[in-house]
């Protein structure tokens, strides 16, 4: 056994003993947490294989080039290569296990923008079996700063680490091959990062997605006018005419895009203990003059609420990897909606309780047109009045009414909430339901703040009553994605009412509310699907606002004939006939069909699939390649960034100059005086 020992001991005393040691430590952790940190769908026996064949190559290829050295540079290259390779493991793990995904080069890019608060999330997602991910690097680490491992200086004999470098290639050329064989056109289709990793790896995926993130910028530079030639055609085969019955019935009417954070469809008509969560929704929800789409799906990727707004203002997608607002939102041209209702003659105005930079929003909300961003400085705060991301919903609004009140008639005017974020954490003032007893941390506090998100919305209903205003516009009230990520599937079982839940359960869990009252429309539920890429279209058509030649991927949810497939930002899709989940294909029962498809609905899905496929690579391509800096509306005037300043003393100013040109606010409708002692508010804050 001593022997045994001493040879291990030996071994490891010298270079080509230390690079193994290292590379088999490292290989061990990555597809342990593969296994134990990730949902990667390992769906047969070879997919377990690559997954566990992965790492191999990479590390082979990283740790390979500390052997080009001798002595002790040698050594601390591999342990530097390690440490980075831990860190990133140790990163996607944290951010994994809230958004179901993996980290960018766009998010990463993007950090400085979305970062504030993050310390609070990421206090909530910690665990601390995610630390185990540094132990080899510290142990390592004191193995040779002590010299129980002593430094092998000898000479490099150059054909090893050669050998090793080639070996690692001949590596991932046999588990690229395996992963096309397994999945065909695997980094030429696949909209989903979870498919790259569990074929290719993880450090695969970050050199990969480096690769994407450079093309794009490249994209722009070699993008021409004739780029614009596929996406008009694209839209002209699926326009939509118009619904006679309710096109232009809310002209004219002021607008409210009300921003439900993280609020979900299954939400609506919700009960804990026999308690209605959301009440004062599910009234709206039900009016007789409110439409409310019952088959409305998210359709966010990793830019998450800012996908939402990017969908919601200028009908495109967000990016595959990343935010649009962030990577794309200071300098391309932007045909938005704000833009197009400043042209129109509205007032166009943003509210948001958190630092304008959030998002990118100060530079994006420029490009789409809005005139006024009133964001955190606008607000009065205490130490007690924000949680999470920003100001509590409550105060917000509340606030919210004095800038309203100061706004030209018509106004377009979006109010994003943000206590309904997670980790759904409410001070016990504020709470005023009981949890959800799944069992799940992250899951049973959520319909806390959504009952908080709920009152608060009611208090902002009933203002609008009482100001005159409700009457007098057109409210749209939407979620903006998922609260509760298909990571907590027991907790979602439970929620639902279920045993379990299998992929269809969770493709119809990403549904979120839509609605739009309209003062006497016609309202009820309409069980169209559609998504939030159809939002711009749906409600121009209803202010009667022509927007024929603008470039919209969505289409009108009135349209009676629209194409109701419904794509996902990672190409999946739901219809009202089928829904295709990576390679499984359920029909409208959630009854997997894959294998029983007739030759008449096998060129159904075909062309569901080519559809979803088009809309995503064009929406990509006018985006990554600004393609709308060659093609101009008629009647549409290019956005002038230049106009526009947020500071809060020069929106206050802005205002003041505003009620002269425009007297038409509630303000001056009331004489000049205020109605905000007209808006109430159960705030304890303000107790």
């Amino acid at each position: 056994m001593r022997s045994v020992l001493k040879k291990v001991h030996d071994g490891l005393n010298t270079r080509t003993g230390f690079f193994i040691l290292t590379l088999v430590l490292l290989w061990i952790k990555t597809y342990a947490v593969y296994v134990n940190k990730f949902s990667l769908g390992i769906n047969d026996s070879m997919q377990r294989f690559l997954l566990l064949l992965n790492p191999l190559p990479t590390g082979l290829l990283l740790l390979g080039i500390a052997l080009y050295f001798r002595g002790k540079k040698s050594y601390w290259i591999m342990m530097i290569v390690d440490l980075i390779a831990s860190l990133w493991l140790f990163a996607n793990i944290l951010y994994y296990r809230e958004f179901s995904d993996f980290l960018s080069m766009g998010i990463i890019k993007s950090s400085g923008s979305v970062s504030n608060n993050l310390s609070l999330s990421i206090g909530e997602i910690l665990h601390l079996s995610d630390l185990w991910v540094f132990v080899d690097v510290i142990i390592l680490t004191l193995l040779l700063v002590f010299k129980v491992i002593k430094i092998d200086t000898r000479p490099v004999k150059f054909r090893y680490p050669v050998g090793v470098t080639l070996l690692s290639c001949v590596l991932f050329a046999a588990n690229l091959g395996l992963a096309e064989k397994n999945r065909p056109q695997l980094l030429t289709r696949t909209f989903d990062n979870n498919y790259i990793v569990k074929y290719l790896g993880i450090n695969f995926y970050a050199a990969y997605n480096a690769y994407q993130t450079y093309k794009e910028s490249a994209t722009r530079a070699s993008a021409s006018s004739s780029d614009m030639d596929q996406v008009l055609k694209f839209l002209k085969k699926n326009k939509t005419t118009v619904n006679p019955e309710y096109y232009g019935k809310a002209k004219g009417k002021n607008v409210f895009v009300f921003h439900l954070e993280s609020f979900q469809q299954f939400m609506i008509n919700y009960k804990v203990n026999g308690k209605e969560v959301t009440p004062n929704i599910n009234q709206f929800y039900s009016d007789q003059s409110t439409i409310s789409f019952d088959n409305f799906y998210h359709q966010v990727g990793q830019g998450k609420t800012s996908d939402a707004e990017t969908m919601l203002e200028t009908s495109l997608f967000g990016l595959p990897s990343g935010s649009v607002m962030t990577s794309y939102g200071t300098n391309n041209t932007f045909q938005a909606m704000p833009a197009i209702m400043d042209q129109q003659g509205y007032t166009t105005a943003a509210f948001h309780g958190d630092v304008g930079s959030f998002w990118n929003r100060d530079n994006t909300y420029k490009s789409w047109g809005y005139q006024y961003f009133f964001s955190e400085d606008y607000y009065k705060n205490k130490s007690n009045y924000s949680i999470g991301y920003g100001l509590k919903d409550k105060l917000f609004l509340q606030q919210s009414v004095k800038y309203i009140e100061q706004l030209p008639q018509p106004f377009y005017a979006k109010l994003i909430t943000v206590t309904n974020h997670y980790p759904y954490e409410l001070d016990k003032q504020n709470q005023t339901i009981e949890k959800t007893t799944t069992g799940d941390s992250t899951v049973d506090g959520y319909v806390q703040t959504a009952k908080y998100l709920d009152d608060a919305f009611g208090e902002f209903i009933s203002y609008l009553k009482k100001a005159g205003l409700y009457d007098n516009s057109m409210i749209v009230v939407y979620g903006d994605h998922y609260g509760i990520s298909n990571n907590h599937k027991k907790a979602i079982a439970q929620l639902l009412g279920k045993k379990s839940v299998d992929s269809y359960d969770l493709a119809q869990f990403q549904k979120v509310p839509f609605m739009i009252h309209v003062n006497g429309i016609k309202g009820g539920i309409d069980h169209t699907y559609g998504g939030e890429i159809d939002v711009m279209p749906t409600l121009l058509d209803l202010l009667g606002i022509k927007n024929t030649d603008t470039i919209q991927l969505g289409n009108d949810l009135l349209a009676k004939d629209r194409n109701q497939t419904v794509a996902f930002r990672n190409g999946d899709f739901v219809s009202p006939t089928f829904t295709k989940i990576g390679s499984t294909i359920y029909n409208d029962k959630g009854e997997d069909v894959t294998n029983s498809l007739t030759a008449e609905q096998k060129a159904q899905v075909k062309a569901q699939t080519e559809y979803v496929d088009e809309e995503l690579s064009l929406s990509d391509k006018i985006i990554t390649g600004d393609l709308l800096r060659f093609y101009t509306p008629e009647g549409f005037k290019a956005t002038d960034k230049t106009k526009y300043n947020y500071k809060y003393s020069e929106g206050l100013k802005q205002l003041k100059q505003a009620q002269k040109d425009k007297p038409t606010s509630v303000l001056q409708q009331n004489n000049g005086n205020s109605t905000e002692n007209l808006y109430e508010t159960d705030a304890p804050e303000l107790k």
